[in-house]
């Protein structure tokens, strides 16, 4: 079928617009299945949807006046650029370009992400914009790039206090791709290495005559690329009826009967993409009195797996030997506490299964749906079972398959009453995908197996950090400054020594998601932050410097005690160390330490809580030589909050050390 024809019956198939409903944490969840993207909004903001997939969210009642807004927006990529990985092709370093260039720049945070079927900018920054009403603007924002196009959104307050930023940070995190979006323009993948996207069902019916009569010899395939496309049908090309299928990595399918014979049968192997089938040699033992074959399934390894209606005879076929071999021959659920209550005469089966990539097989209950588990290596059966809220139907549950999904997203299909349903593992939605009866399902993609030449590159020892050092107060680069950086958990002697640019700029080859303190040398100046945490992958953050003055009161960042006491905890110590140094490099310099409460509970208590915090930390300065007479402290309590204590995400801000320098000589 060609794009257009594809396209044209997604626009059918999907919502009429874009749609939100009430139930995400967030607030309300909004969907624009045919911009491809899905967010969560919070409780109190309003959607103002626009042309071309561009949405705005703001803090409602009014647009005119509101204090806030983000935008999520959709745009096609150039032709020379929609094909590209643009994370390879230098992306974060024009976003770094860019930002840096705008006046009075600090990047809080520039990170990529590369998800294979997706590619990802994270950042955040503040600048002077002269033309805003709030000259000085903060910035969070996200960009994706996805088949040919980017998805951006944005949010923008200002730089100071802001009590809408934490609920923006929520909606920027909550973003997400979701099918089937608007049609790739990328050229078409070569053919996959191994296990492919498809997967198959076993129909239950057919008319014939205008007459629903069994069938179970017709195959339908499916994409999982895009499950509620019509499937492929494959008519009657077994030949006999059969509830068991499974997809090797060949990408053909093996059957076998489900007549009870009580008899060995021999797998029956079927190629769609050739539509030709043959018998292969493998024998199947009899099945036992009573039982029939009822399920197919595939491992990590490749094998091929057949089940009894019982659950009591699980067999695996290993292709590249050929070999049979008898897994159990007594159901592993006996010994399960809750086997009761699905064992007993006249229940449903749970014998139709499959495997994810954990070794672990999954059964359905055919009565309710709800999933059994059994690690196939040591037989043990999960400790409870798992229920899949959400099902429409009870009864009729016969297959069960896990597979990805474009994204990588691990999805669970239930051939469920009279339908296929989808299930995201992740937050356990239900969607019915496709009508129809079938008695099995099979698939393999989530086992995909790479390619020799394809060889996925080594995970990278070392990500490249890169930023600037900055004056706190005029932004202007710093490159006389002294900075070292070593790992938190390393010996303070193993640090490293990093060259500054005329621009303060700097590079460094830090761990992924490691932990750094910063040793930061200026006469005049003390570092704001004094630990940071490296991304998974190359990123950007400015380091800042500020300058001392009789009167200049800084926050010591990082400095956390014990819930409710005044002991300080090791995370505090980086912060500390390097006050302790700027003291000791600056002797006329004395300071004032003034500790701060939020306004929860008594008054009289938070004043001698922060009383005993700075007598803490005061302590802490002492014994790495700092003379008592140059620092003074006070306990201040809840008296100077620092931002609102209506919420807790502000209320934290106020529980806080600081120290006002004094005396400077």
């Amino acid at each position: 079928m060609a794009w257009g024809k594809i396209w044209l019956l997604l626009l059918l198939l999907a919502p009429a617009g874009p749609v939100w409903a009430q139930g995400n944490t967030a607030g309300q969840t909004y969907t624009d299945a045919r911009g491809g993207y899905q967010l969560g909004y919070p409780t109190g903001w309003q959607v103002m949807p626009g042309e071309n997939h561009r949405t705005t969210f703001y803090v409602g009642p009014d647009w005119e006046t509101t204090p806030a807004t983000a935008s999520v927006s959709l745009h096609p990529l150039p032709d020379d650029r929609k094909s590209l990985n643009l994370l390879q092709a230098g992306q974060l370093d024009s976003v770094w370009r860019y930002v840096t260039s705008l006046p009075r720049a600090r990047v809080y945070r520039l990170e990529e992400r590369d998800e294979d079927r997706f590619q990802e900018l994270r950042y955040e920054y503040a600048y002077d914009d002269a033309t805003a009403d709030r000259p000085r603007m903060r910035v969070l924002g996200r960009r994706l790039w996805r088949e040919g196009y980017e998805y951006r959104l944005e949010y923008r307050g200002p730089d100071g206090p802001d009590p809408h930023r934490a609920a923006a940070r929520q909606l920027l995190a909550s973003l997400r791709l979701v099918n089937p979006g608007p049609p790739s323009r990328r050229p078409p993948p070569p053919p996959p290495q191994g296990c492919d996207d498809k997967f198959y069902g076993i129909a239950a019916l057919r008319i014939n005559n205008d007459t629903w009569e069994d069938d179970c010899r017709t195959i339908h395939e499916f994409s999982t690329l895009d499950p509620a496309q019509p499937p492929v049908i494959h008519r009657r090309v077994l030949p006999f009826q059969s509830y068991a299928l499974a997809k090797g990595f060949d990408n053909c399918l093996y059957a076998v009967t489900k007549a009870p014979t009580n008899a060995p049968e021999r797998v029956y192997r079927y190629n769609p993409a050739t539509r030709q089938g043959e018998y292969t040699t493998w024998q199947l033992p009899a099945q036992g009195s009573g039982g029939v074959w009822i399920s197919g399934g595939t491992d990590d390894r490749g094998d091929l797996y057949f089940s009894t209606s019982d659950g009591n005879l699980l067999v695996r076929v290993n292709p590249a030997s050929s070999k049979v071999s008898t897994v159990w021959s007594t159901d592993p659920l006996r010994k399960a506490r809750y086997f009761g209550a699905l064992g007993f005469a006249g229940a449903g089966t749970h014998a139709n299964f499959c495997f994810d990539a954990r070794r672990t097989l999954y059964q359905v209950y055919s009565t309710d749906g709800s999933l059994l588990r059994i690690n196939i290596d040591t037989r043990q059966p999960a400790p409870d079972i798992l229920p899949l809220d959400g099902l429409p139907e009870r009864g009729g549950y016969s297959g069960i398959l896990l597979q990805n999904d474009e994204f990588g997203n691990r999805r669970l299909f239930l051939a469920g009453p009279k339908a296929i349903y989808q299930i995201d593992m992740e937050t356990k939605e239900v969607a019915r995908i496709r009508r129809g009866v079938y008695t099995d399902l099979a698939g393999c993609n989530l086992f995909r197996k790479v390619a020799a030449d394809e060889a996925p590159a080594p995970a990278l020892a070392r990500a490249p950090w890169r930023g600037r050092v900055l004056d706190a107060l005029t932004l202007q680069p710093l490159p006389r400054a002294s900075l070292r950086l070593r790992p938190v958990t390393v010996s303070a002697r193993a640090d490293t020594a990093l060259a500054l640019t005329a621009g303060g700029a700097f590079t460094f080859p830090a761990r992924p998601a490691s932990l750094y303190a910063t040793q930061l040398r200026l006469p005049g100046y003390v570092p704001l932050d004094t630990t940071f945490a490296a991304a998974a992958g190359p990123y950007a953050q400015d380091v800042l410097l500020r300058p001392l003055g009789v009167g200049s009161t800084l926050e010591l960042e990082n400095v956390q005690f014990s819930r409710g006491q005044g002991e300080l905890l090791t995370t505090s110590f980086p912060a500390l160390d390097t006050l302790a140094t700027l003291l000791t490099a600056s002797p006329g310099l004395t300071i004032e330490l003034r500790g701060h409460t939020d306004n929860v509970g008594d008054p009289q208590k938070n004043v001698e809580l922060s009383q005993r915090r700075v007598a803490a930390v005061k302590a802490y300065l002492v014994k790495r030589g700092v003379a008592p007479g140059r620092i003074s402290g006070v306990g201040l309590g809840g008296a100077e909050p620092r931002a609102s204590n209506a919420q807790e995400n502000t209320r934290r801000l106020n529980r806080r050390v600081e120290f006002r320098v004094t005396g400077l000589q």
